[in-house]
């Protein structure tokens, strides 16, 4: 997706969802937000699980000041020490580690993802111990911008959702499913007006 197919994406969805035309209307399209496809990037993604955006950012900053650079040969020669040091928990440590021997030891190749349809992508990567449907979809949205994947349980998405839509309740996987079911082919381009009216609001609080 580039930035041709995301203001085409906006338009169609604005026209199809009065609460998305509403976000648009309130913040502007959303950027085209990316990272560059390949091994840092997912172990970023990785470290962003069930924390916020900026606790990850400091923690892979740490990594980065112990490995030098974050490559698989690195990561995947760190000691338990290492980990500890740069602020990985145990278990995030263990999912760092396995991508890491994974990559190195070739049984998965990103310039060979990058060829593959979404399912497929996700499947090869939910073969490596720590990454799971988010993780996935998050490389695929992000990474390789693919224009319909929708991150499940993404809390700052079920907030947002639960905010543009103005519900009593946040959402379950099946409501929100049902609503972003509607969006296709088109679920990346609607996760990027969530978070862009999720962040949008709690800047200017």
């Amino acid at each position: 997706m580039d930035h041709a197919a995301l203001h085409r994406g906006v338009a169609e969805l604005c026209a199809r969802d009065p609460h998305l035309a509403r976000v648009v209307e309130r913040h502007g399209p959303p950027p085209m937000w990316g990272r560059p496809p390949g091994f840092s990037t997912l172990i970023k993604i990785i470290l962003e699980q069930q924390v916020s955006l900026a606790s990850a950012k400091a923690i892979y900053r740490r990594l980065q000041g112990t490995a030098g650079r974050v490559t698989a040969h690195r990561i995947a020669r760190f000691r338990d020490t290492e980990f500890r040091l740069s602020g990985l928990t145990r278990q995030k440590s263990a999912y760092c580690r396995n991508l890491a021997r994974w990559v190195v030891e070739g049984r998965l190749e990103f310039a060979m993802l990058e060829r593959l349809e979404d399912d497929e992508v996700r499947e090869r990567l939910m073969q490596v111990p720590g990454i799971g449907p988010w993780t996935a979809d998050c490389y695929l949205l992000m990474a390789l911008r693919r224009p319909d994947i929708w991150p499940p349980g993404d809390l700052a998405l079920i907030k947002a959702a639960q905010e543009v839509r103005r519900m009593r309740r946040r959402p379950d996987g099946e409501t929100l499913e049902r609503i972003v079911r509607a969006w296709s082919p088109w679920r990346a381009v609607g996760a990027r007006i969530l978070w862009h009216h999720y962040l949008s609001v709690r800047k200017k609080a």
